[in-house]
């Protein structure tokens, strides 16, 4: 929705291929098989791509309350409690 936003109805070039994720949109860009595309910072640093940044996201955790005390749910939630998950999630350029 971003990218159509930004284009204003605008339909270039390769505009109805649609990488699956951020990592195929980087490989597509390193590979030369597109000339830009959206994805992560960390995404684009790590394939050695460079990065202007577009939009601020953020990102919540949602859950049925129904569901909140399930071992999964619970088991996510102490992960990002952690203080490793905060600082690796810190050091990929995430503010919590």
């Amino acid at each position: 929705m971003l990218v159509d936003r930004l284009l204003g109805g605008a339909r270039p070039p390769g505009y109805a291929v649609q990488p699956r994720n951020h990592n195929a949109v980087a490989a597509a860009v390193a590979q030369r098989r597109a000339d830009w595309g959206v994805t992560l910072e960390t995404v684009a640093r790590n394939a050695q791509l460079g990065f202007l940044p577009v939009q601020h996201e953020q990102y919540d955790f949602v859950v049925p309350r129904a569901r909140a005390g399930r071992p999964a749910v619970v088991a996510f939630k102490t992960l990002l409690q952690a203080p490793a998950t905060r600082d690796a999630l810190t050091r990929l350029g995430m503010t919590l």
